[in-house]
């Protein structure tokens, strides 16, 4: 009789065990599954500068979407790391052109005024680099179906700078940073956006 109540304690410990297992095998833990993880936005909204080291053409205006940013980059023909390219990104009431002052219409909650010290022409011969006209949107640029981005003009090309208005969403942070050949802007989806 000891033989089967120390069996049938056997028997019942496993079996809680295994109760317990079964219980905890559905069960999502934290190394079981990908956790989310913040993007970052520190970036800030305030104004980005940084000095030009010599003006280069203009080259392309391009765009892309990723997981937590949206992202505009300036293209300009022969720049390096070395030839760093000037400029100036910040929010504005309003977008006014360079030069004349007239202010142009940019759609969204909020509006970025990026300058950046690549004229859309050579300045050794004056042929025109980049087809961008004042008022109009950016040439070959698409924005739909974008997260952040809602609008783009072209301002001027102005005494070697260039200027494009930039319509997002809300006052959201950015970032600038240059790359051989590409002035890169990021603007965050969010102020505490994850992936």
């Amino acid at each position: 009789m000891r033989r089967w109540g120390t069996a049938l304690a056997a028997m019942t410990l496993a079996g809680g065990a295994l109760a317990a297992t079964a219980g905890t095998a559905g069960a999502v833990t934290p190394t079981a599954a990908k956790a989310a993880t913040a993007c970052e936005t520190g970036w800030g909204s305030g104004e980005k500068t940084a000095a030009p080291a010599r003006h280069a053409p203009l080259e392309n205006i391009r765009t892309g979407r990723h997981t937590c940013y949206d992202r505009i980059v300036f293209d300009v023909k022969g720049a390096t790391a070395a030839d760093r390219v000037g400029y100036r990104v910040e929010y504005v009431d309003a977008l006014h052109q360079d030069g004349s002052g007239e202010e142009i219409p940019v759609s969204g909650g909020a509006i970025l005024d990026i300058h950046v010290s690549a004229p859309s022409y050579d300045p050794g011969t004056g042929g025109e680099s980049y087809p961008g006209r004042a008022r109009k949107p950016l040439p070959g640029v698409d924005i739909d179906g974008y997260q952040t981005f809602r609008d783009t003009r072209f301002g001027a090309s102005f005494e070697g700078e260039t200027q494009v208005g930039l319509g997002v969403r809300a006052r959201l942070p950015f970032r600038v940073f240059q790359t051989d050949g590409h002035v890169v802007v990021d603007v965050a989806h969010s102020w505490n956006a994850v992936r």
